[in-house]
């Protein structure tokens, strides 16, 4: 792949095969780990999928709206609880960007999860 992911893009992924509850389909993630770690073509990821209200009380979901930065079409959550190592060739083509607030939000529901 010529272009390099970078912290805070969305790109959509192929993230099939999986097994059992993993989240399925070529769908938008974030990429979230940082730039300047490692060598090989390996991003770490946290998927995306539509809003649901249902999803409100969860510490692993972030709430992302649609604008014309991140080019999303709907309301959607970032699902912290399903994130990932993926290599590159996963990717299919950039979508958009986070901003710093949205990042922030991803990295405190991650720390959250581990009980950082």
């Amino acid at each position: 792949m010529a272009a390099k992911p970078k912290r805070g893009e969305i790109w959509l992924v192929n993230l099939d095969p999986t097994i059992g509850a993993e989240i399925k389909k070529t769908r938008p993630a974030v990429i979230i780990s940082s730039d300047s770690v490692g060598i090989l073509p390996v991003r770490l990821i946290a998927p995306i999928t539509g809003w649901d209200d249902r999803y409100s009380g969860n510490i692993w979901h972030v709430l992302i709206t649609p604008d014309a930065t991140n080019n999303l079409s709907k309301p959607s959550a970032i699902d912290v609880l399903q994130v990932r190592g993926i290599d590159t060739a996963r990717l299919v083509h950039r979508i958009g960007k986070i901003g710093h607030k949205i990042m922030r939000e991803i990295t405190e529901a991650l720390t959250a999860v581990v009980e950082g």
